[in-house]
């Protein structure tokens, strides 16, 4: 994997965390970082950092938490595409921390390991295992990023920017947004 991809992995990491007081300098360090990346992929992240620059962080925090925290479609755990609210959920996040265990990552106390931003950051320091995670896990990515895309959510760009970093052959088969990007939803997100 190129350092081009590791970079946009750990960008769409950051902004795909619940933007708290700082956010406005994690997002004015994502755009440094973008600045520096030539090619397509960084463009969509270069979009959501446009449309979510001026957005007050308590607005962006309340938007994030309907988005993210309040549908099923839309949630950010990887294995509940894959398992849904089930029993065989729990095995399947145990194989996660084993996982990164192998690769001398712990994941935060915290946090759960299907976790994306987490997933990311993991694919960004650990190449070749973290895009084996996010081409298993290509098709709940895909249905994220239909549900953020019909939602009109900018967190869409985020997704396209991640599906860009794949191998061909773990892309899956939506179309993309446009070149506009998202529908608009009712508010825009």
């Amino acid at each position: 994997m190129s350092q081009v991809n590791a970079a946009l992995r750990q960008s769409a990491a950051l902004l795909l965390g619940y933007p708290d007081d700082g956010w406005p300098d994690l997002l004015d360090l994502v755009r440094t970082s973008l600045d520096a990346l030539t090619g397509p992929c960084a463009a969509p992240l270069r979009r959501f950092c446009s449309a979510t620059g001026g957005t007050p962080v308590l607005h962006l925090a309340a938007r994030y938490v309907t988005t993210f925290d309040r549908s099923s479609r839309r949630t950010l755990h990887l294995s509940y595409y894959t398992d849904g609210d089930t029993p065989q959920r729990g095995a399947s996040l145990a194989a996660w921390y084993e996982r990164y265990r192998a690769h001398g990552w712990e994941c935060p106390p915290d946090e759960l390991p299907d976790h994306l931003p987490l997933v990311l950051e993991f694919a960004a320091r650990c190449p070749e295992a973290g895009t084996e995670l996010l081409y298993e896990h290509r098709g709940g990515l895909d249905q994220l990023r239909a549900a953020l895309v019909e939602h009109g959510s900018p967190y869409a760009h985020v997704l396209e920017a991640v599906h860009a970093t794949l191998p061909e052959t773990a892309r899956g088969h939506l179309p993309g947004p446009g070149p506009e990007g998202p529908r608009s939803g009712r508010d825009g997100w």
